[in-house]
């Protein structure tokens, strides 16, 4: 290995990232996060050989669980470990970044409350195998998959009904009461990842974003986000129902409308993530014109 130095990202390293940036995804299906606003480079580091940067890590907190939430739960601070192709079996380049990484981590992790454990993942295409192998040597386990589903908006989005039980309403500024409440149902859905408020801000920056809400009087009962990525193609996140409304039509209906949506800002396709494990939610986007086109694999270690 030559001479190469590691250190945080700065803002004269931006040129070279995109270069390092097109030569990681011109294959296609590969993980790489980009290094977002100025306030997030601390958890970013760049290994730079003879003025070319050759590989990237970045580290962050991914959920954070409230206190007084059960012991069993864990805040969890997620891995982004990207070479250049002819060095993705260079392990000892993958070790200088990963070094890095795992002190922000611990840094990370002292920020983050004391009453729940904290654990380490990453999140790779299945087919990134080298990178998969490299977190696997440092000790982490398979935890679970996801798919990707993409679905074509020129075909017909078939109009769903909602029940007279029920109202929606579109929102795209949410007072801090609205947030809590959101927050408060999305820890009750997803209690082991629940998205929190600095994530919840970090979704309403997308182009376009906007959510989606049916409610029971003034109860809560469903929810889905959706927005413009950088590529034009639209995003949907964060469906939900809570148990006692499910089987009602009501998330159909969240999807028809964010479908309608995102196809009257312009986008020719829809894009979500489903775990592969979870058939009641493959059923129903499959039912709606979705298809998988990728898998997503994580995995993860105790900090």
């Amino acid at each position: 290995m030559g001479n190469i130095e590691v250190r945080q990202f700065a803002k004269a390293d931006m040129q070279k990232l995109g270069d390092l940036y097109r030569a990681v995804t011109s294959k296609g299906n590969s993980v790489f996060w980009w290094v977002g606003e100025e306030e997030n480079w601390p958890n970013v580091f760049v290994a730079i050989e003879n003025e070319r940067i050759i590989g990237k890590g970045q580290v962050s907190v991914i959920s954070t669980i409230p206190p007084g939430s059960p012991q069993e739960r864990a805040h969890s601070i997620y891995f982004n470990l990207k070479t250049l192709s002819q060095r993705e079996d260079d392990y000892p380049l993958h070790d200088l970044l990963y070094e890095c990484l795992l002190r922000r981590a611990y840094d990370l992790k002292e920020t983050l409350p004391k009453s729940n454990r904290t654990v380490i993942g990453i999140g790779n295409q299945s087919t990134e195998v080298s990178n998969n192998n490299y977190f696997i040597s440092k000790g982490f386990v398979y935890s679970k998959s996801l798919y990707t589903m993409r679905r074509d908006l020129s075909e017909y989005i078939e109009e769903s009904v909602l029940s007279a039980l029920y109202r929606y309403s579109q929102e795209t500024m949410i007072s801090k009461e609205g947030i809590d409440e959101y927050l408060a149902m999305d820890m009750e859905i997803w209690p082991d990842a629940p998205i929190g408020y600095k994530q919840f801000i970090e979704r309403q920056k997308n182009s376009s974003w906007t959510m989606f809400v049916v409610r029971e009087g003034v109860t809560l009962v469903g929810s889905i986000m959706a927005w413009v990525d950088e590529d034009g193609d639209g995003m949907i996140e964060d469906l939900f129902v809570r148990h006692p409304w499910r089987k009602q039509g009501i998330a159909k209906f969240l999807l028809s409308q964010a479908l309608a949506y995102l196809k009257d800002h312009g986008c020719s396709f829809a894009e979500l993530q489903v775990e592969t494990a979870n058939i009641s939610a493959l059923s129903l986007y499959h039912a709606v014109g979705f298809k998988e086109v990728s898998e997503e694999v994580r995995f993860h270690r105790e900090l």
